[in-house]
């Protein structure tokens, strides 16, 4: 069979022999050359079947049909939420029963006349301007029986000294000590480090706070100073006709600065004050910028001078951080009565400038423990 023919019959149209070519012969059988051929049917061509209104029949799918997989599970359906239950009606409170009426009732007694107005609530009561409350209240610590140097004689003697004098009065007060009588003593330390405060005015300052202070503890407001470093370099004492530049004087007068022993201007306060034969306690205004060279013996004079009618107010001058002040605050907390009989000492620290404190603050400071210790000093008898 030629390519032609077999073209033909796969797209099914088959040409009738005599239009462009002559038809082949039919092949044999087989060797016997039989005169029966065999005749092929003609296969039907798209024309003839469109002629007998016939359709093609559909070769149907050209891959394996899937079988259908597993079926999905059905969606389980939410529960429906119960219905909230309607709130139970609040139960109506029943009225209180009418309380029955007394069959014996006692009569009210007449009113009486209206109470009279208290004096200090009357719209007439004076109010007292700053100044004159200041004075007001310095009046009962300037009687006879309990002032020391009135505030005409501060402003005749020493008018630089006023300020300090009305600010040592406002502490004395709030601590309850106006009209309490003591000598002041000031100590002062004249260490190699303490040049700088000589030097700028900080404790000349420190001198005259004091002389504020003694005016109104003292009767003539004198104030015996005692400058220590090695030893005891010198004494003197101040008043109130003669103290400006009087530390620079004294001081410069003393040469050397040498290391500091609390011990030796302890000494000295007690002798001073045993010689003087003064009935009143001391208070001591003892300042330094640093711990003791000998801290046993500066130990040892403050237990011995327990017993004493003296009290010790350490003042520290310098950097607060400074190792040396924690002698001074193991020295105010030394038991009691183990190591002395009352304490009788106080420490606060004034700052690495402390011409900065206010004067207030300072007589503050002063006057803390003060008190206490005249509680305790008359309690066991040191303190008449």
């Amino acid at each position: 069979m030629g390519i032609r023919s077999l073209l033909r019959n796969a797209f099914g149209r088959a040409k009738a022999p005599g239009r462009d070519e002559p038809s082949l012969p039919q092949q044999n059988a087989g060797p016997d050359h039989t005169a029966n051929p065999v005749s092929v049917p003609a296969q039907p061509t798209a024309e003839t079947a469109d002629r007998a209104g016939s359709t093609v029949p559909d070769p149907g799918p050209l891959g394996p049909i899937p079988t259908p997989g597993p079926a999905r599970p059905e969606p389980i359906p939410e529960p429906e939420p119960s219905p909230t239950p309607m709130p139970k009606p609040k139960p109506v409170p029943e009225p209180d029963p009418t309380p029955r009426p007394d069959p014996h009732p006692v009569p009210e007694p007449p009113p009486g006349p209206d109470p009279e107005p208290a004096p200090a609530m009357t719209a007439e009561a004076p109010v007292l301007t700053a100044e004159a409350a200041v004075l007001t209240a310095e009046a009962p610590a300037m009687t006879a029986e309990t002032a020391a140097v009135s505030l005409t004689k501060v402003q005749e003697t020493a008018p630089g000294l006023v300020s300090l004098y009305k600010s040592a009065g406002v502490s004395l007060r709030k601590q309850g000590l106006a009209g309490q009588r003591a000598a002041v003593y000031l100590v002062l330390d004249r260490s190699g480090s303490m040049r700088r405060y000589y030097k700028d005015g900080t404790v000349q300052h420190l001198a005259e706070q004091a002389l504020g202070l003694a005016a109104h503890l003292d009767d003539d407001g004198v104030v015996p100073v005692v400058f220590f470093s090695t030893d005891v370099d010198g004494t003197a004492e101040l008043d109130l006709g003669n103290y400006r530049g009087r530390i620079q004087e004294l001081h410069d007068s003393y040469g050397h600065m040498g290391r500091t022993n609390y011990h030796w201007a302890i000494e000295a306060v007690i002798s001073h004050y045993k010689a003087s034969g003064a009935t009143d306690p001391a208070f001591v205004i003892f300042q330094t910028d640093g711990a003791p060279y000998s801290k046993p013996a500066a130990e040892r004079a403050l237990c011995e001078a327990a017993g004493l009618p003296i009290f010790w107010q350490f003042v520290g001058f310098g950097d607060p951080e400074g190792k040396g002040f924690e002698f001074l605050r193991r020295l105010d907390d030394l038991p009691v009565p183990e190591r002395r009989v009352v304490d009788n000492a106080g420490f606060f620290h004034a700052g690495l400038e402390p011409r900065l404190l206010k004067d207030e603050e300072l007589y503050t400071e002063l006057m803390v423990e003060f008190p206490e210790w005249l509680a305790e000093a008359r309690a066991a008898g040191i303190v008449r």
